[in-house]
Protein backbone atom coordinates (compact mmCIF):
# COMPACT_ATOMS: atom_id res chain seq x y z
CA UNK A 1 0.00 0.00 0.00
CA UNK A 2 1.01 3.66 -0.37
CA UNK A 3 4.65 3.24 -1.89
CA UNK A 4 7.50 0.54 -1.99
CA UNK A 5 8.04 -1.61 0.65
CA UNK A 6 12.26 -2.04 -0.60
CA UNK A 7 14.41 0.83 0.54
CA UNK A 8 16.26 3.03 -1.76
CA UNK A 9 19.86 1.48 -0.90
CA UNK A 10 18.44 -2.21 -1.01
CA UNK A 11 17.35 -1.54 -4.52
CA UNK A 12 20.27 -0.22 -5.51
CA UNK A 13 22.49 -3.35 -3.88
CA UNK A 14 20.12 -5.99 -5.87
CA UNK A 15 20.42 -4.06 -9.00
CA UNK A 16 24.00 -4.39 -8.44
CA UNK A 17 24.11 -8.08 -7.87
CA UNK A 18 21.75 -8.67 -10.95
CA UNK A 19 24.10 -6.99 -13.08
CA UNK A 20 27.05 -8.42 -12.07
CA UNK A 21 25.50 -12.09 -12.50
CA UNK A 22 25.54 -11.82 -16.37
CA UNK A 23 21.75 -11.54 -17.10
CA UNK A 24 20.47 -9.26 -19.33
CA UNK A 25 17.48 -6.56 -17.57
CA UNK A 26 14.84 -5.11 -19.07
CA UNK A 27 13.59 -1.98 -18.32
CA UNK A 28 10.71 -0.24 -20.24
CA UNK A 29 10.38 3.31 -20.00
CA UNK A 30 7.53 4.72 -17.33
CA UNK A 31 6.02 7.40 -18.40
CA UNK A 32 3.82 8.29 -15.16
CA UNK A 33 4.25 6.29 -11.41
CA UNK A 34 0.79 4.16 -12.41
CA UNK A 35 3.08 2.83 -15.25
CA UNK A 36 5.77 1.72 -13.15
CA UNK A 37 3.54 -0.60 -11.22
CA UNK A 38 2.44 -1.76 -14.32
CA UNK A 39 6.25 -2.77 -15.31
CA UNK A 40 6.31 -4.32 -12.28
CA UNK A 41 3.49 -6.45 -12.17
CA UNK A 42 4.05 -7.72 -15.56
CA UNK A 43 7.43 -9.20 -14.10
CA UNK A 44 10.29 -7.21 -15.74
CA UNK A 45 13.26 -6.46 -14.15
CA UNK A 46 13.45 -2.75 -13.84
CA UNK A 47 12.16 0.74 -14.59
CA UNK A 48 13.40 3.58 -16.82
CA UNK A 49 12.98 7.25 -16.67
CA UNK A 50 13.41 8.58 -19.99
CA UNK A 51 14.23 12.72 -20.32
CA UNK A 52 12.22 12.28 -23.78
CA UNK A 53 8.85 11.30 -22.09
CA UNK A 54 9.89 13.30 -19.24
CA UNK A 55 9.89 16.34 -21.59
CA UNK A 56 6.64 15.22 -23.61
CA UNK A 57 4.84 14.62 -20.63
CA UNK A 58 4.91 18.60 -19.97
CA UNK A 59 4.33 19.74 -23.51
CA UNK A 60 8.69 20.15 -24.15
CA UNK A 61 10.61 18.75 -27.12
CA UNK A 62 13.90 17.04 -25.85
CA UNK A 63 15.97 19.39 -26.14
CA UNK A 64 17.28 20.19 -22.82
CA UNK A 65 14.45 22.53 -21.49
CA UNK A 66 13.67 20.66 -18.65
CA UNK A 67 15.00 21.20 -15.03
CA UNK A 68 16.84 18.81 -12.58
CA UNK A 69 14.25 19.93 -10.15
CA UNK A 70 11.76 18.57 -12.58
CA UNK A 71 13.27 15.55 -13.12
CA UNK A 72 14.27 14.74 -9.68
CA UNK A 73 10.88 15.36 -8.74
CA UNK A 74 8.97 12.86 -11.31
CA UNK A 75 12.31 10.56 -10.83
CA UNK A 76 10.75 10.25 -7.02
CA UNK A 77 7.19 10.13 -7.79
CA UNK A 78 8.28 7.05 -9.79
CA UNK A 79 10.71 5.12 -8.32
CA UNK A 80 8.79 5.15 -4.75
CA UNK A 81 5.77 3.04 -6.10
CA UNK A 82 7.85 -0.36 -7.07
CA UNK A 83 10.57 -2.40 -5.27
CA UNK A 84 12.37 -2.34 -8.85
CA UNK A 85 15.54 -0.50 -9.44
CA UNK A 86 14.52 2.96 -11.14
CA UNK A 87 17.35 4.05 -14.03
CA UNK A 88 16.79 7.68 -14.97
CA UNK A 89 17.92 10.03 -18.11
CA UNK A 90 20.33 13.13 -16.05
CA UNK A 91 20.97 14.56 -19.30
CA UNK A 92 24.15 16.60 -19.58
CA UNK A 93 24.28 16.44 -15.48
CA UNK A 94 22.11 20.22 -16.18
CA UNK A 95 25.41 22.20 -16.13
CA UNK A 96 29.28 22.53 -15.49
CA UNK A 97 30.62 19.22 -13.29
CA UNK A 98 29.29 20.89 -10.27
CA UNK A 99 26.34 20.68 -11.24
CA UNK A 100 26.69 17.30 -12.30
CA UNK A 101 27.86 16.37 -8.68
CA UNK A 102 24.91 18.23 -7.59
CA UNK A 103 22.22 15.93 -9.87
CA UNK A 104 23.79 13.09 -8.58
CA UNK A 105 22.85 13.41 -5.00
CA UNK A 106 19.33 15.02 -6.04
CA UNK A 107 18.94 11.73 -8.02
CA UNK A 108 20.12 10.09 -4.98
CA UNK A 109 17.48 11.93 -2.94
CA UNK A 110 15.17 11.14 -5.47
CA UNK A 111 15.61 7.32 -4.59
CA UNK A 112 16.38 6.01 -8.11
CA UNK A 113 18.74 3.16 -8.43
CA UNK A 114 21.69 4.61 -11.47
CA UNK A 115 21.57 7.57 -13.81
CA UNK A 116 23.30 8.65 -16.37
CA UNK A 117 25.11 11.35 -17.95
CA UNK A 118 25.81 12.05 -21.51
CA UNK A 119 28.73 13.54 -23.46
CA UNK A 120 26.15 15.88 -25.84
CA UNK A 121 26.80 20.22 -25.67
CA UNK A 122 24.17 21.72 -23.65
CA UNK A 123 21.42 22.27 -24.72
CA UNK A 124 21.22 18.50 -26.03
CA UNK A 125 18.80 16.79 -28.23
CA UNK A 126 17.47 13.11 -29.31
CA UNK A 127 20.25 11.19 -29.70
CA UNK A 128 18.44 9.45 -32.81
CA UNK A 129 18.11 12.81 -34.50
CA UNK A 130 20.95 14.07 -37.02
CA UNK A 131 23.11 17.33 -36.19
CA UNK A 132 23.81 16.44 -32.83
CA UNK A 133 27.10 18.14 -31.10
CA UNK A 134 29.20 16.33 -28.86
CA UNK A 135 31.41 17.98 -25.70
CA UNK A 136 35.52 17.48 -26.07
CA UNK A 137 36.89 14.64 -23.85
CA UNK A 138 38.24 16.64 -21.58
CA UNK A 139 34.68 17.99 -20.51
CA UNK A 140 33.57 14.59 -20.93
CA UNK A 141 35.76 12.98 -18.01
CA UNK A 142 35.21 15.56 -16.00
CA UNK A 143 31.45 15.33 -16.01
CA UNK A 144 32.07 11.53 -15.21
CA UNK A 145 34.73 12.47 -12.29
CA UNK A 146 32.14 14.98 -10.76
CA UNK A 147 28.97 12.31 -10.93
CA UNK A 148 31.17 9.90 -9.35
CA UNK A 149 32.38 11.85 -6.62
CA UNK A 150 29.12 13.77 -6.03
CA UNK A 151 27.43 10.02 -5.16
CA UNK A 152 27.29 9.04 -1.60
CA UNK A 153 25.72 5.58 -1.82
CA UNK A 154 28.59 3.45 -3.55
CA UNK A 155 25.90 0.89 -4.86
CA UNK A 156 24.05 4.11 -6.85
CA UNK A 157 25.07 3.19 -10.64
CA UNK A 158 27.03 5.87 -12.79
CA UNK A 159 26.02 5.29 -16.51
CA UNK A 160 27.92 6.91 -18.84
CA UNK A 161 25.91 7.71 -22.07
CA UNK A 162 27.76 8.84 -24.80
CA UNK A 163 27.05 9.92 -28.58
CA UNK A 164 30.20 10.14 -30.53
CA UNK A 165 29.03 7.26 -32.48
CA UNK A 166 26.68 8.92 -34.56
CA UNK A 167 29.10 12.34 -34.70
CA UNK A 168 32.83 10.46 -35.59
CA UNK A 169 32.35 6.98 -35.64
CA UNK A 170 32.48 4.09 -33.99
CA UNK A 171 35.95 3.86 -33.51
CA UNK A 172 36.27 6.98 -31.37
CA UNK A 173 32.71 5.86 -29.40
CA UNK A 174 34.92 2.67 -28.31
CA UNK A 175 37.68 5.13 -27.71
CA UNK A 176 35.47 7.49 -25.84
CA UNK A 177 33.64 4.67 -23.57
CA UNK A 178 37.08 3.35 -22.44
CA UNK A 179 37.62 6.70 -21.29
CA UNK A 180 34.62 7.56 -19.83
CA UNK A 181 35.52 3.74 -17.72
CA UNK A 182 38.81 4.64 -16.70
CA UNK A 183 37.34 8.06 -15.38
CA UNK A 184 35.05 6.13 -13.24
CA UNK A 185 32.13 5.01 -15.00
CA UNK A 186 30.33 2.00 -13.85
CA UNK A 187 28.40 1.32 -17.31
CA UNK A 188 28.50 2.31 -20.84
CA UNK A 189 25.27 3.63 -22.61
CA UNK A 190 26.18 3.90 -26.32
CA UNK A 191 23.65 6.19 -27.63
CA UNK A 192 22.60 5.25 -31.84
CA UNK A 193 24.60 1.95 -32.40
CA UNK A 194 23.76 1.02 -35.88
CA UNK A 195 23.99 -2.82 -35.77
CA UNK A 196 24.67 -5.93 -33.47
CA UNK A 197 28.39 -5.85 -34.32
CA UNK A 198 28.82 -2.21 -33.28
CA UNK A 199 26.81 -3.36 -29.80
CA UNK A 200 29.09 -6.52 -29.75
CA UNK A 201 32.46 -4.25 -30.44
CA UNK A 202 31.26 -1.60 -27.98
CA UNK A 203 30.78 -4.99 -25.71
CA UNK A 204 34.59 -6.03 -26.76
CA UNK A 205 36.45 -2.67 -26.04
CA UNK A 206 34.50 -1.96 -21.95
CA UNK A 207 35.17 -4.02 -19.35
CA UNK A 208 31.67 -2.61 -17.51
CA UNK A 209 28.10 -3.30 -18.30
CA UNK A 210 26.68 -2.01 -21.82
CA UNK A 211 23.26 -0.86 -22.40
CA UNK A 212 21.27 -0.62 -25.66
CA UNK A 213 18.50 1.44 -26.29
CA UNK A 214 15.63 0.11 -28.46
CA UNK A 215 13.63 3.44 -29.34
CA UNK A 216 11.16 3.22 -32.14
CA UNK A 217 11.74 5.34 -35.08
CA UNK A 218 15.27 5.56 -34.39
CA UNK A 219 19.08 5.40 -36.10
CA UNK A 220 18.73 1.52 -34.33
CA UNK A 221 17.29 -1.26 -35.70
CA UNK A 222 14.96 -2.93 -33.11
CA UNK A 223 17.08 -6.33 -32.11
CA UNK A 224 14.93 -8.28 -29.48
CA UNK A 225 16.70 -9.35 -26.41
CA UNK A 226 17.46 -12.68 -27.23
CA UNK A 227 19.58 -10.73 -29.83
CA UNK A 228 20.88 -8.08 -27.91
CA UNK A 229 22.23 -10.69 -25.11
CA UNK A 230 23.90 -12.51 -27.48
CA UNK A 231 26.18 -10.01 -27.98
CA UNK A 232 26.58 -8.94 -24.29
CA UNK A 233 24.23 -6.18 -23.67
CA UNK A 234 23.32 -6.36 -20.22
CA UNK A 235 20.60 -3.88 -19.84
CA UNK A 236 17.99 -3.24 -22.75
CA UNK A 237 15.59 0.44 -22.30
CA UNK A 238 12.85 1.01 -24.73
CA UNK A 239 12.13 4.55 -23.41
CA UNK A 240 8.95 5.85 -25.01
CA UNK A 241 7.42 2.75 -26.14
CA UNK A 242 4.73 2.58 -23.43
CA UNK A 243 3.86 6.41 -23.96
CA UNK A 244 3.41 5.93 -27.97
CA UNK A 245 1.62 3.40 -27.38
CA UNK A 246 -0.36 5.06 -24.92
CA UNK A 247 -0.89 8.31 -27.03
CA UNK A 248 -1.78 6.12 -30.22
CA UNK A 249 -4.47 4.07 -28.22
CA UNK A 250 -5.31 8.32 -27.27
CA UNK A 251 -5.55 9.41 -30.15
CA UNK A 252 -8.10 6.29 -31.52
CA UNK A 253 -10.30 7.07 -28.45
CA UNK A 254 -10.47 10.72 -29.88
CA UNK A 255 -11.22 9.66 -33.10
CA UNK A 256 -13.98 7.34 -31.88
CA UNK A 257 -15.80 10.13 -29.97
CA UNK A 258 -15.70 12.46 -33.14
CA UNK A 259 -17.10 9.82 -35.29
CA UNK A 260 -19.50 7.70 -33.38
CA UNK A 261 -20.03 9.95 -30.15
CA UNK A 262 -19.91 7.36 -28.13
CA UNK A 263 -17.11 4.49 -26.88
CA UNK A 264 -18.72 1.54 -26.88
CA UNK A 265 -16.73 -0.22 -29.73
CA UNK A 266 -13.43 0.44 -27.87
CA UNK A 267 -14.31 -0.70 -24.16
CA UNK A 268 -12.73 -4.31 -25.11
CA UNK A 269 -8.95 -2.21 -25.61
CA UNK A 270 -9.38 -0.33 -22.18
CA UNK A 271 -8.01 -1.50 -19.23
CA UNK A 272 -11.07 -2.28 -17.10
CA UNK A 273 -11.73 -0.88 -13.54
CA UNK A 274 -11.16 -4.41 -11.99
CA UNK A 275 -7.48 -4.27 -13.50
CA UNK A 276 -6.89 -0.43 -12.46
CA UNK A 277 -8.07 -1.37 -8.81
CA UNK A 278 -6.31 -4.35 -8.68
CA UNK A 279 -2.74 -2.80 -10.19
CA UNK A 280 -3.82 -0.09 -7.31
CA UNK A 281 -3.85 -2.19 -4.14
CA UNK A 282 -7.63 -0.99 -3.93
CA UNK A 283 -8.46 -3.20 -1.48
CA UNK A 284 -5.20 -2.78 0.93
CA UNK A 285 -6.12 0.77 1.12
CA UNK A 286 -9.72 0.06 2.95
CA UNK A 287 -8.29 -2.37 4.97
CA UNK A 288 -6.37 -0.39 6.32
CA UNK A 289 -8.68 2.26 7.09
CA UNK A 290 -11.19 -0.22 8.56
CA UNK A 291 -7.96 -1.26 11.30
CA UNK A 292 -7.45 2.10 12.29
CA UNK A 293 -10.85 3.61 12.31
CA UNK A 294 -11.88 0.94 14.73
CA UNK A 295 -13.32 3.37 17.97
CA UNK A 296 -16.45 5.00 18.79
CA UNK A 297 -16.68 8.75 19.26
CA UNK A 298 -19.29 9.40 22.19
CA UNK A 299 -20.48 12.54 23.47
CA UNK A 300 -20.02 13.47 26.92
Amino acid sequence: MLYATTSAADKRAAFRARLASGELLRFPGAFNPLSARLIEQRGFEGVYISGAVLSADLGLPDIGLTTLTEVAGRSRQIARVTDLPALVDADTGFGEPMNVARSVQEMEDAGVAGLHIEDQVNPKRCGHLDGKEVVGLDLAVRRIRAAVDGRRDPNLLIMARTDVRGVEGLDAATDRARALVDAGADAIFPEAMATLAEFEAMRAAVDVPILANMTEFGKSELFSVDSLRDVGVSIVIWPVSLLRLAMGSAVRGLDELQSAGHLTGLLGQMQHRADLYDLLDYESYGRFDSNVFTFTVTKD
